[in-house]
């Protein structure tokens, strides 16, 4: 039997606040069972004590457990990215997937969870591995080949204080003290591991330090989340299938800097989504259903060669800059506020650009 992925594109209030998911399930436009995960842009600094992500992890099992067991609650993903720095709007994205019949291709979607990554795997080719055997596991999942998958979400741990005294009580050495650095280096590990998983490297090429890796190594269709409130990965793909139904399409593109939105404007073209009236369907509906990118201040401070100071504030990370400065790009191609925007685009997209997904829906 064919599946069929819906998405909603709700609002929050507060990081706990789930009362538009609710609204959903008791207006029965979700199942709960239906749902393999749900991403959420919330209002913290997106660094390592941003404890926005935990709450809404918190707030969203607290909904979902009446109506799963701990086992199904535990299999759906949980992406939650702080940050919304400029006019980012706070919002959920719920993934729901269930069986339909009809004719494809279609968005897919396959989700996986790794084991626990030892804190000194951290940045190191044994956590671009662990990943990428979980891209492969999600691909799986969803019935997609390498080259049918448009984008995939990990979110992975960070070190803390905590993890790394446990490591060095152990014996084992991190491979880094710096909490916030560690961010930066399990997001380069888990693009890595997405780009072996999808050919786009070879492992003979990633060294065992990520820090020591080229920035001319990178994935051109994954973002990556570092967050506290986890251990292991949480990995979600999204592809193209012939053997899925629905509305829902997805297509993909490249930023080669921070302001670069020639691609994805040619991304909304390939989808249907041109001029005003390409926004919304013949009843008024949105077509556009959710845009999910990275964003990243380039290394050489540089914008099209002009000098930016994102890297030099020493007050705000450049990451928080780097989320704001993005979503406006894209807020003012797309029209849209509510855009899944993280910061930190390590090995994800050229140095200083970053890739970005674009979901729709057909017309009629």
């Amino acid at each position: 039997m064919p599946r069929r992925t819906e998405i909603l594109r709700l609002p929050m209030a507060a990081p706990d606040d789930v009362s538009a998911i609710a609204a959903a399930l008791e207006a029965g436009r979700l199942a709960p069972e239906a749902v393999v995960a749900v991403f959420a842009k919330t209002e913290g600094n997106g660094c390592v004590n941003d404890f926005t992500r935990p709450l809404a992890v918190h707030a969203l099992r607290a909904l979902f457990a009446p109506h799963l067991s701990e086992a199904a609650l535990a299999r759906i993903a949980l992406v939650m990215s702080g940050g919304t720095e400029g006019g980012l709007s706070p919002h959920w994205l719920v993934v729901s997937v269930a069986e339909a019949a009809g004719p494809g291709p279609a968005l897919a979607v396959g989700q996986a969870r790794t084991p626990v990554l030892a804190a000194e795997d951290l940045g190191r080719r044994a956590q671009v591995r662990m990943v990428a055997a979980g891209v492969r596991a999600a691909m799986a999942e969803a019935g997609l080949a390498p080259g049918e998958v448009h984008y995939v979400q990990v979110k992975c741990p960070l070190l803390t204080s905590e993890r790394i005294g446990a490591a060095l009580a152990r014996g084992a050495v991190p491979a880094t003290r710096d909490t916030l650095k560690s961010m930066g280096l399990s997001r380069g590990a888990s693009a890595l591991g997405t780009a072996l998983a999808l050919g786009e490297v070879g492992e003979e090429a990633i060294p065992d330090a990520v820090a020591e890796a080229s920035s001319g190594l990178f994935a051109r269709r994954c973002g990556a989340s570092a967050g506290v409130e986890l251990l292991d990965h949480e990995i979600v793909v999204m592809g193209m299938s012939p053997d899925w139904t629905g509305p829902l399409v997805i297509d993909h593109a490249v930023m080669a800097d921070a302001i670069d939105v020639s691609p994805v404007a040619a991304c909304l073209a390939r989808l249907g989504l041109t001029g005003p009236g390409g926004f919304v369907d013949e009843a008024g509906r949105a077509r556009l259903a959710a845009v999910l990118a990275k964003a990243e201040a380039s290394s050489d401070g540089l914008i099209r060669g002009r000098r930016h100071t994102m890297l030099t504030d020493s007050d705000i990370s450049s990451t928080r800059h780097a989320r704001g400065f993005v979503a406006g790009a894209l807020a003012g191609l797309t029209g849209m506020t509510d855009l899944f925007v993280p910061g930190g685009a390590e090995h994800q997209g050229p140095d200083g650009g970053g890739p970005v997904a674009v979901i729709a829906r057909r017309e009629g």
